[in-house]
């Protein structure tokens, strides 16, 4: 586990694949805003679920977020997109509704720079995300990334387009 002030980060493990598809994956509106792909219905057994313990991979790193203090698993944590050439990668994270507003995300994207470049050697990381979803842009700009750009009318969410904003960090802006 790698662990911050208020979480850690562990392999993402089969009891953790019903909490994340009951709680993340089946909020149809909510996943919508979370990922570029379409909600299609998918069990949790399937092979493509996106909840399911994933194998190892050079391109990506799966993670479960647990709260430190409780040992309650909090939320999901991803490293994706991972090009060891340009030693880059992205970062997302979907927290459970129960942990929500207390203030962990940004621990969980500071963890995730930890790996990323400590761990890694990346060079830079990148976040995008919805521009409305503030909470995200704060753990982000809180954990030291930059905005960089707007990406506009770029994200297809439930019915409407939605503008898109980047946000970037280099290794040598990170400060552990």
């Amino acid at each position: 586990m790698i662990r911050g002030d208020k979480v850690g980060l562990r392999t993402r493990q089969d009891g953790d694949v019903p909490v994340f598809q009951a709680e993340l994956y089946e909020d149809v509106v909510m996943r919508s805003r979370a990922d570029s792909l379409p909600w299609r219905p998918i069990p949790p057994e399937a092979a493509e679920s996106p909840s399911a313990a994933a194998a190892p991979s050079e391109q990506k790193a799966y993670f479960s977020v647990v709260e430190l203090e409780s040992q309650e698993l909090a939320g999901e944590a991803l490293m994706w997109g991972i090009d060891l050439h340009n030693r880059t990668a992205h970062l997302g994270i979907s927290m459970l509704p129960a942990f929500r507003g207390r203030g962990l995300g940004g621990d969980v994207i500071r963890v995730l720079c930890e790996y990323g470049f400590a761990v890694r050697g990346l060079q830079r990381l990148q976040v995008e995300t919805l521009v409305d979803n503030t909470a995200m842009i704060a753990a982000a700009t809180g954990a030291g990334f930059s905005v960089e750009g707007t990406l506009r009318c770029s994200a297809w969410v439930y019915g409407a387009f939605v503008d898109r904003v980047i946000l970037g960090l280099l290794a040598e802006e990170w400060a552990p």
